[in-house]
């Protein structure tokens, strides 16, 4: 019957009452930190994965706007008019698409990355380029400007005519793209 009592209140006959097995101060602490720890690298990741999505979005407007440039450049010569290609790469590229998206902010002369809050699309009207101010810039790198943005333009590649005659033969086009003005780097 002493040995069932004993059994019940978990202390055993002759051990101290303050050592009955459970957390010292030490393992607490070393759990503390490792729950720490793992938070920390799993924050890091979250944020990153996070910055990643950002330019997976960013990349998927830019490329919607090269299928525009590619289905206005064909609607210019079916129409037979390739003296308008000029028209395209100074045009507002945001105006190809049919709707715009909810992160374009519309059109600016000379902006700065203050100009427009982190995450949305602007027009310059000075360059005529498309700029995207990210977000997330822990894993950007800014280009040449140093400003934490990335410009898009219309880059139109045009070849000289190699056929040698009397009179001038006009340059033929090679590609027209939505590209950006200087390659950024965002790991």
């Amino acid at each position: 019957m002493m040995a069932d009592r004993e059994r019940m209140s978990g202390v055993r006959r002759g051990a101290h009452p303050l050592f009955s097995g459970g957390f010292t101060l030490i393992e607490l602490i070393i759990v503390v930190v490792i729950v720490l720890a793992l938070g920390t690298v799993f924050l890091n990741r979250v944020l990153y994965y996070q910055e990643m999505a950002e330019k997976t979005a960013m990349e998927g407007v830019a490329s919607s706007l090269q299928s525009a440039l590619t289905m206005q450049y064909a609607q210019t010569m079916t129409r037979g008019k390739p003296s308008d290609v000029p028209a395209i790469a100074y045009a507002n590229p945001m105006d190809w698409l049919q709707s715009k998206p909810r992160n374009y902010a519309g059109e600016f002369y000379d902006p700065v990355p203050a100009s427009i809050e982190p995450g949305n699309w602007m027009f310059d009207l000075k360059t005529r380029d498309l700029i995207y101010v990210p977000r997330s810039t822990s894993y950007f790198t800014p280009g040449k400007d140093g400003r934490k943005w990335v410009r898009f333009h219309v880059a139109v590649g045009y070849e000289p005519s190699l056929l040698p005659s009397l009179k001038q033969e006009p340059a033929s086009l090679t590609s027209i793209l939505f590209e950006p003005v200087e390659p950024y780097v965002w790991f």
